[in-house]
Order: C-alpha cells, then sequence, then structure tokens
C-alpha cells in the first residue's frame, strides 16, 4: 500500500474536503498522515490522525471587514500566504523525512506542500477546494500576476533553494478540483484538472442540534457566513434575522461570533452546527458563496442566496447565478427586505431547486473522494513503478 502525506492550512474550509479524500484512501489499506496545525487537524481530521505538527505565523495585522478587490488580494498574499508558507516549510521539510510518503496531496494555500515537493522531485497532486483560482482570477491584471510570481520566486529560493519550477497552486501531476462543469461553467482550464465533484463525507462532530425545533411543513432556511467572517458578520445577520421577523418560515442563523442580539421566535441562533446532516432539512441556504457551503448545499439540491464578501467568493456566487441555482445580493447592501425578497424567490420559483438539483446529480456522477482517490492511487503506482532515487538535502 502506498503513503500519501496531506499538506493543509489551518482552515475548516480547506482541511474538511481533503479529510473526506483521506479517509476513502485509508480505507483502500493506504497509510495516510497530515503535516499542518495540530490543534486544526485533531478537530478536522479525527484523534486518530497521524499528524507531523507545522508552525503557524504569529498574530499578524487584523483584516478589517471593509477589506476587497486589490487591496483583499495583497493582503491576502503578502499577510496569510506566503507567512504561512514560511512558517510551515520546516514542519512540511521534516514530515517528508519522517514519513516518506508517495505522494504528497498539497492545497493550494498551503503553498510550502507544492514548492518542497516539486523541489525534492516528489509525485505531487494539488487540492482545489475552490474553483477561484482554477478559472485565472488575474488574467486580465498581468502585473499582479507577475506580482505574484515575484512573491513565489523568493518564497522558493528561502524554503525549497531555489529548485523546482512548478506553480505550487496547479500541480503538473494533477490538480483535484472540488466541482463539476455543471457549477464551474465553461470556463478553460489548466490542463491536469480532475473534475471530481465536492467531497462529501461523514465528519467527527461534537455539536449538538436541538432538532425538534425543526418542523417539516415549514419552511426552513440555514443562514452562514462560515467561519472565517465574523468580523463583517454583525451586520448581514442582523438583517437576515429581521428578514423572518412576521413571516411563516424559519430559519437556523449560525453567529460563532455571538454578534446577535434578541430575534424573532421563528429564529433559532447557535454558534456551531451540524452542517451537512442539517442541510438535508433546508429548503433554502443563505450564504457568504464560501465553496464548500455551496458545494454542500447543491449536493443536498438546495437553492441558495449568494452574498459575496471576498477573496474567491463573488466568482463562486457568479457560478451560482449564472447556473440558475441561487440569487446574488450585494453583501454591504443586503437589508431584511432584499434578503427577504432574494429568499421567497428561491423558495418559491421552482426553477432554482430544479437546477440546484441538476448540480447535486453531476456532483455525485462525477465520484467525489472516490473519483480522487483513484486520482491519487494513479499518481501512488505511478511513483512505485520507478526506480527509487534519495532526493537529496535542502535547506531548512
Amino acid at each position: 500500500m502506498a503513503r500519501f502525506l496531506f499538506v493543509v492550512p489551518p482552515l475548516t474550509g480547506h482541511v474538511n474536503p481533503a479529510a473526506g479524500v483521506a479517509a476513502e484512501l485509508a480505507a483502500r489499506g493506504h497509510h495516510v498522515a497530515w503535516a499542518g496545525h495540530e490543534t486544526v487537524l485533531r478537530k478536522l481530521a479525527g484523534p486518530g490522525a497521524e499528524i507531523f505538527g507545522c508552525a503557524i505565523p504569529e498574530t499578524g495585522p487584523v483584516r478589517t471587514p471593509d477589506l476587497k478587490g486589490p487591496a483583499a488580494l495583497r493582503f491576502l498574499w503578502e499577510d496569510f500566504l506566503i507567512p504561512l508558507a514560511d512558517a510551515m516549510a520546516p514542519g512540511v521539510h521534516a514530515a517528508i523525512d519522517t514519513f516518506g510518503p508517495h505522494v504528497v496531496v498539497a492545497d493550494q494555500q498551503a503553498l510550502a506542500g507544492g514548492l518542497i515537493a516539486d523541489a525534492r522531485g516528489l509525485s505531487w497532486a494539488t487540492s482545489a477546494t475552490t474553483s477561484a483560482e482554477l478559472i485565472d482570477p488575474l488574467a486580465g491584471m498581468p502585473k499582479v500576476a507577475a506580482w505574484v510570481d515575484e512573491l513565489l520566486t523568493g518564497l522558493r529560493a528561502r524554503i525549497a533553494g531555489g529548485r523546482g519550477t512548478a506553480d505550487p497552486r496547479f500541480s503538473p501531476h494533477g490538480v483535484l478540483a472540488f466541482t463539476t462543469r455543471r457549477l464551474l461553467g465553461a470556463a478553460e482550464l489548466p490542463p491536469a484538472v480532475w473534475l471530481v465533484g465536492p467531497s462529501i463525507t461523514a465528519r467527527p462532530s461534537t455539536t449538538d442540534f436541538p432538532w425538534a425545533w425543526l418542523d417539516a411543513e415549514v419552511p426552513t432556511v440555514l443562514v452562514t457566513l462560515g467561519t472565517a467572517n465574523a468580523d463583517a458578520a454583525a451586520g448581514f445577520l442582523t438583517a437576515a434575522a429581521g428578514a423572518f421577523d412576521g413571516t411563516d418560515r424559519r430559519a437556523v442563523i449560525v453567529d460563532p461570533g455571538g454578534v446577535l442580539g434578541p430575534t424573532p421566535e421563528n429564529v433559532l441562533v447557535r454558534r456551531e452546527i451540524p452542517q451537512l446532516p442539517l442541510l438535508a432539512r433546508m429548503d433554502a441556504v443563505v450564504c457568504h458563496a464560501g465553496h464548500n457551503t455551496v458545494c454542500e448545499a447543491l449536493w443536498h439540491g438546495v437553492p441558495l442566496v449568494v452574498a459575496p464578501i471576498r477573496d474567491d467568493q463573488p466568482i463562486v456566487a457568479g457560478q451560482v447565478a449564472d447556473a440558475g441555482a441561487g440569487v446574488r445580493l450585494r453583501f454591504g447592501r443586503s437589508d431584511a427586505g432584499r434578503i427577504a425578497d432574494a429568499v421567497g424567490k428561491v423558495l418559491t420559483e421552482p426553477g432554482y431547486r430544479r437546477a440546484a438539483e441538476a448540480i447535486g446529480r453531476s456532483f455525485r456522477t462525477a465520484g467525489g473522494t472516490r473519483a480522487a482517490a483513484g486520482h491519487l492511487e494513479q499518481l501512488a503506482l505511478e511513483r512505485l513503478s520507478r526506480p527509487a532515487r534519495e532526493s537529496g538535502s535542502l535547506p531548512r
């Protein structure tokens, strides 16, 4: 059996898809290990996971809610992606030295994984948990693209001895893309992209939920802005709660930051939810167009109201709207009335649900974790069929 090392950032939305694939590989008898932030991985990958701890940067600049556009892109690269890669690099090197993987699976935002695997001549695949990079968001911004290339060149010199040539976001061996054409649209893709659909699998959860509160006869909507948007949540969540006031609908609102005050009786507020089983009971979802939340809703055939905040979310929101599976709102202008109108549309106009269900069927056909594991097994088989060679030492 083969050994697979998953290199991931400390982000729930990036670990969860990888965890599904890792579980499938383990079920097939392969040896799986992780390189990343141990606390996050212990929670999401399970207490039995084999983890090689990687450092993360000390607290840096705080991202403000109004940071968007080019400023948000600069913050993402200069204040998150590059410092994270520098911090993780020693742990990734140590994990490879100790575990000896046949294949490294590196998340697009864990740049150290791809750069180091490439430099050391290993077989590696990219885990693309959002489709935003696949359609080249920098295609119309050559100066920005050149700036990103300069950052990557400097990073490669520091953590990989200047070796290797591949873009760490796009392995030439293969890119696991957790989407399908039905949602992605007809955009041209880079080479070696595997459209496997979302990674949907059971997850460890300690979250209680008052299931008796739900009523199958009453339309119920999930409202969530994910786990990384607490700084921007207060106004939108307050408006969302108001959108259900005096209606015959119900809402479950996820409020991890505890920003909401009193809410109507038909609104249930929870800091955490068991999202996958809850989605099976929902009639619509209002969210920030995070790729995982969108795909998990569509997997269940649930239409969406999407109000993107930043980063890849406008691209994903556009895909949802173009596919006919939801209504797009402007986040900063989403008052109670606009949210209520959008929710009414996706609940009462059947075309939205039909489109959502069609995308869900395409996800199942694509194969998800089974298809992803199959591609990775093929990479491992090719690696095992070649003569072993030393990778050479690199500066730590």
